[in-house]
């Protein structure tokens, strides 16, 4: 029998394991196709938009001094998330170009892989990015596992040594400009961020008197496991096999980096002269407090908190009001549909950041410089 105590643990973690629901969804649409292969993002983007819409705010937080022992249940549902993404990425490619060829026509096929990245990226990733914040080695191994499967391994560098500590500044690639549209930001974020991370991880190796080529150089961990999965997407499906793995990858970073734009988009931190920046604090990130879509990205909305504490585990992230960070009218499945529509978006988001600029710059007249990106580096950066 269960005990008690961790019933009681299960049922307040239980809202953030519905990710596994789309795990079945997959496996269904894989097997009957049709109509069927188009649910992967419908259930993603739709049927959570409308649970926020029907479920509302989340606007309690957590205990800050709640135990590692009294959030297992959160941790869990990370840590499962790996090979249970594994098993169905590569049991989709085995299927559909084996048994599933039979009666999925190439246009349901890639219909389907693309609904595959949608939850690779969606879940994986952001599942990825809670794992490579933790000490645990165990658990870094996991993150770096799943940004394998997308072939973007890279982002741990990235996030962890460029992004939270220049966010909102020239040196941070995925702080999206005032004005710059998703595509044009989508295509500067992968020329700029590959380059930007190894940079990052050569300046680190500098540092300690090391060579870029030294063994400790995480890209030499990343470029095995990236061949590793393509290697095994075409043991098990051939060529047409690793095509799909190719393509699910390119969905699932373009999913990554749509929320990366709504993340930050046109904020910026004050200069303070000579290359210093202010400190990170909550206004830097759009918060979303929007229930359903938090517990499927794991309280990833809660951004404004993670940029201020990034050690936080995401059961223990706060949420701000209007009054200590700027928010989003929607939760991000919305957000993300309206920037892939730039006019839609500019019309949406460019107000709420000229009341931002206003409540927390008012001082600042002149913000062309931090429009276009222009501001003197800061000290240190690679």
């Amino acid at each position: 029998m269960i005990p008690s105590d961790q019933v009681a643990k299960f049922r307040n973690a239980a809202p953030f394991w519905m990710s596994l629901i789309l795990v079945p969804v997959a496996i269904f649409a894989a097997l009957y196709g049709g109509w069927t292969v188009i649910l992967l993002p419908v259930v993603t983007w739709y049927l959570f938009s409308i649970l926020d819409a029907f479920l509302g705010l989340n606007l309690e937080n957590a205990d800050l001094e709640t135990g590692e022992d009294q959030l297992s249940w959160y941790k869990a549902i990370t840590i499962i998330w790996a090979p249970v993404q594994f098993a169905l990425l590569f049991w989709m490619i085995w299927y559909v170009t084996g048994p599933g060829d039979a009666h999925l026509s190439p246009l349901e096929t890639i219909v389907l892989f693309f609904g595959v990245g949608v939850i690779t990226g969606t879940v994986g990733i952001v599942y990825s990015h809670e794992l490579m914040h933790q000490k645990d080695r165990g658990e870094r191994f996991l993150g770096d596992a799943l940004l394998s499967m997308v072939l973007y391994s890279h982002f741990r560098s990235e996030h962890l040594r460029v992004h939270h500590p220049y966010v909102g500044t020239s040196r941070d690639a995925v702080t999206a400009r005032y004005n710059e549209g998703f595509h044009r930001y989508f295509l500067r974020v992968l020329r700029e961020s590959p380059i930007s991370a190894f940079r990052s991880e050569k300046a680190m190796l500098a540092r300690k008197g090391k060579h870029w080529s030294a063994p400790e150089n995480p890209f030499w961990r990343y470029l095995g496991l990236q061949a590793f999965m393509l290697l095994l997407a075409l043991l098990v499906g051939g060529w047409t096999g690793l095509l799909l793995f190719l393509w699910q990858a390119g969905a699932a970073i373009w999913q990554l980096e749509l929320v990366n734009y709504v993340e930050h988009y046109a904020l910026t931190r004050k200069h303070l002269g000579d290359g210093k920046y202010e400190h990170v604090k909550p206004h830097h990130s759009w918060n979303a407090a929007h229930k359903a879509s938090n517990w499927l990205l794991i309280n990833l909305q809660r951004h404004s908190d993670h940029h201020y504490k990034p050690d936080r585990r995401f059961p223990l992230l706060q949420n701000y009001d209007e009054s200590e960070a700027p928010q989003l009218p929607y939760g991000y499945p919305i957000m993300t549909m309206a920037a892939m529509i730039p006019p839609v978006w500019r019309r949406v988001m460019n107000p709420r950041v000229r009341e931002w600029r206003k409540t927390y710059y008012p001082e600042i007249t002149d913000w062309a410089p931090y429009n276009k990106a222009r501001l003197p580096m800061p000290r240190g950066s690679a």
